[in-house]
């Protein structure tokens, strides 16, 4: 349910500056660059979001945003609620979700300020509620049906062939696929362990792209990761390693790059009930036990 917090909009308009068909998650300070936005404080049955949700638009197109770690970046990525702020983007309409997200290069040629949309998946992550289909009863004492969904293609087809449209269309050549590792964090990798997750071929390390992905298939959204690599991990060059100082240093840099592209991708993505990706029916007609918002 949610509750307006603040608005700038009139009775007429005040039902749909409440409602969006695409989220961004992450991005503390993207919705500032967006005149007339909405915040509304969204209530769900796992909890609160990490922050309010911020409604704008882009291009006609109605957009929430949703600080993936509070606006004053204070929640750490173990600490993040992602089921409420899953569960609170569909509850507002959202049906397709943008998550863009820094990380760490695993090879030498995916350096600093490189972009790479990622086509799979892996889980390092070790204590973080991943499933709304686990059979414990909600607050309300609804119990959900246990439901096994595949995402085996983690990441929504559609979502990364316009990602890579958007990106080129910013003279920003973005990597085609790769894997992310996802660690539990906040501590960074250790040498040895990013010799490794380099070894087994995957691309880029970061710690809060799972279970954002495994949620969102069990919502029927559809979920794209943007990743920028903003450092290279500790086992890909010498010295002392990655610091969170030379990671912020580094996103900055290259923010107002990637909200360019997120804004151009927004206008790109298809109309909400034109999506036939494998995404809109994931529980296959399965009964979940609960209804979605």
């Amino acid at each position: 349910m949610a509750t307006t917090k603040a608005t700038k909009t009139t009775n007429a308009t005040a039902a749909a500056a409440q409602t969006a068909e695409i989220g961004v998650i992450g991005g503390s300070g993207f919705y500032s660059f967006l005149d007339d936005v909405t915040e509304i404080q969204v209530d769900t049955p796992y909890g609160s979001p990490s922050d309010s949700v911020f409604l704008g638009e882009i291009a006609g197109r109605r957009v929430a945003f949703l600080p993936r770690h509070g606006r004053g970046h204070h929640l750490p990525p173990h600490r993040i609620n992602y089921r409420a702020n899953l569960w609170a983007l569909r509850s507002v309409g959202v049906r397709q979700v943008l998550g863009p997200c820094a990380v760490g290069g695993l090879r030498p040629e995916y350096g600093p300020g490189t972009l790479l949309v990622p086509d799979q998946l892996v889980d390092r992550t070790k204590a973080r509620a991943q499933t709304y289909y686990d059979g414990l009863p909600l607050p309300d004492g609804v119990i959900p049906n246990v439901v096994h969904v595949s995402p085996a293609d983690p990441y929504c087809p559609e979502g990364r062939r316009v990602a890579l449209t958007a990106a080129r269309g910013q003279d920003w050549e973005a990597v085609d696929g790769g894997t992310l590792v996802v660690v539990e964090g906040p501590r960074f990798s250790t040498r040895a362990e990013s010799r490794w997750h380099a070894a087994m071929g995957w691309s880029v390390v970061g710690m809060t792209g799972h279970p954002e992905a495994v949620l969102a298939r069990e919502l029927e959204l559809c979920y794209t990761s943007i990743t920028l690599v903003t450092d290279l991990d500790a086992g890909a060059e010498a010295g002392e390693g990655v610091s969170h100082e030379e990671v912020l240093e580094v996103f900055a840099s290259n923010v107002d790059r990637l909200r360019k592209v997120l804004f151009e991708a927004v206008t790109l993505l298809p109309e909400t009930d034109t999506r036939r990706c494998l995404c809109t029916h994931a529980l296959g007609g399965v009964d979940p036990g609960i209804a979605l918002p």
